[in-house]
């Protein structure tokens, strides 16, 4: 049976014309629809400063959306870690966790972004040694018990509904990120598929069970349509956005990745990252992908309006669920 999810970061540049309140609220009510339509998974992301306004408080926004759902897991993917106070972070979260019932996941990672870091003042060069410390931090705050932090004795109360806290993985685009996620993390979340193989060596060098060959991110980066030059003509731009935004942040940081710049829509239609499907085509490739087939839904990319991203939900309730074996 396939399994869905949702995910949010967000972003609202100015050519949308929607406004931030109309946004939030609208991620509400799909978040409420995919839990009642039994979606597995809803994942926010954390960035600062962007000028689209990019979500910075996600633990805040999934407190809101947890209090809207009964059952979908919440992952945050991914807590800039170095940018957190980690006392701070363990008792947000462990709020969260509680309104959740539990749901909560977090995944860390390093950051990227050089101005982020410049806005809070924390050295670069600080990174992994922050993200490092926030995770010891974490386990050690969630068990309810005081503990030495910093030289003093410390404790973060409550303690989350899940025993030991939310599972905490790590992200990240190295063969170092990877081979600390496998030392001191429950999962690893890679940027780049090409590092899972460092952290598949390292938990196996390590004496733990194998995690198997990456899994990848299932069916993502698309926008569903019944008339594929249509939902171009509606999407387009914003898939544009969103590569040249997430494309400057890497070019900056010197770093490779899936996204580019591009310097109009038919360059990113022709690269093939971004896509408009039509319900047949979703329902061949959930066929292809088999029984573990993952569909990632990204309602809002890059700014897609409300009123739009809602057309292609409706269509995904209406003419995808309504089709798949056992479901009626």
């Amino acid at each position: 049976m396939p399994f869905y999810g949702l995910r949010f970061d967000f972003r609202n540049p100015a050519f949308a014309g929607t406004s931030m309140t109309q946004r939030y609220a609208a991620g509400l009510d799909m978040a409420q629809w995919a839990d009642d339509l039994g979606f597995v998974l809803l994942v926010l992301s954390e960035h600062h400063g962007s000028a689209d306004g990019y979500l910075p408080s996600p633990l805040v926004m999934a407190a809101a959306m947890a209090a809207r759902t009964r059952s979908l897991r919440i992952m945050v993917s991914a807590v800039v870690a170095p940018l957190h106070d980690p006392l701070h972070l363990a008792e947000d979260a462990a709020v969260v966790d509680l309104i959740s019932g539990g749901r909560l996941d977090l995944v860390l990672a390093n950051g990227y972004v050089a101005d982020e870091f410049a806005m809070f003042d924390v050295p670069m060069s600080e990174r992994a040694r922050r993200t490092t410390n926030a995770i010891e931090t974490l386990r050690a705050a969630w068990t309810g018990a005081p503990f030495e932090h910093d030289g003093r004795s410390v404790r973060v109360t409550p303690a989350p509904e899940r025993p030991g806290g939310p599972a905490l993985s790590l992200g990240g685009s190295t063969a170092a990120a990877a081979r600390r996620a496998a030392q001191r993390a429950d999962g690893f979340v890679p940027s780049l598929p090409e590092v899972w193989t460092h952290y598949r060596d390292e938990r196996l060098a390590l004496g733990h069970p194998d995690p198997g060959p990456y899994a990848g991110a299932g069916i993502a980066n698309f926008y569903l349509s019944d008339d594929i030059e249509r939902g171009w003509d509606d999407v387009g731009e914003y898939f544009l956005h969103e590569t040249n935004a997430y494309g400057r942040w890497m070019a900056d940081a010197g770093l490779d990745g899936m996204y580019e710049p591009a310097v109009d829509v038919d360059t990113i239609r022709a690269r093939g990252m971004y896509r408009v499907l039509t319900p047949d085509m979703l329902l061949a490739e959930i066929a292809e992908a088999g029984p573990w087939a993952f569909v990632l839904l990204h309602p809002l990319l890059g700014g897609i309006p409300p009123d739009l991203a809602w057309r292609g939900l409706r269509l995904f309730e209406h003419d995808v669920l309504t089709r798949l074996p056992g479901v009626s």
